[in-house]
């Protein structure tokens, strides 16, 4: 028998669902209770605060992120790092556009602080992996290089998910 997901990663992905959807203010305990169908106040009872949620909502998606990227290791561990990165990067702008949304529309509210930004700007990339690419290829220069690299990724998402429609 199939496990139930947690309630709070049910209000998780609901707060996903929202933002992509409808931005940032779309995001409301309120409105995660009604899509939940659960009762007024129950996504404040795990979740006390918007930053709370949003922080909850950005380590949601990288762990989900996590698992992804190492499936996905594990199917192409002999291929070159560009099969990989290209893989996950269809992966993000096909089955994930709704997360990447979501967490585009999150760290772009103005009321997101500091600790809420970092953390969705964390999410969905690691620089502890892209470094550790860096030196796996003998790169002069890790820590810049995985920068580019994320860089890169980051403005590849923006433009196929923003501007450019359907991957």
């Amino acid at each position: 028998m199939p496990t139930r997901p947690s309630r709070r990663n049910q209000i998780c992905q609901a707060a996903i669902a929202l933002a992509a959807r409808g931005g940032s203010h779309a995001v409301t305990h309120q409105a995660i209770d009604a899509k939940l169908g659960i009762a007024k106040g129950s996504t404040s009872y795990y979740y006390r605060t918007r930053a709370a949620l949003i922080t909850a909502v950005s380590e949601c998606l990288a762990a989900q992120s996590r698992e992804v990227f190492r499936d996905l290791l594990s199917q192409h561990s002999d291929d070159n790092p560009d099969t990989v990165i290209s893989t996950y990067l269809a992966n993000l702008t096909a089955t994930r556009r709704d997360q990447v949304r979501a967490r585009l529309a999150l760290a772009l509210d103005a009321d997101c602080a500091a600790e809420q930004r970092q953390g969705l700007a964390e999410c969905l990339f690691s620089q502890e992996a892209a470094v550790g690419l860096m030196h796996s290829q003998d790169h002069p220069h890790p820590e810049a290089g995985a920068a580019e690299l994320l860089d890169r990724l980051e403005g590849l998402l923006l433009r196929t998910l923003v501007f450019a429609g359907p991957a």
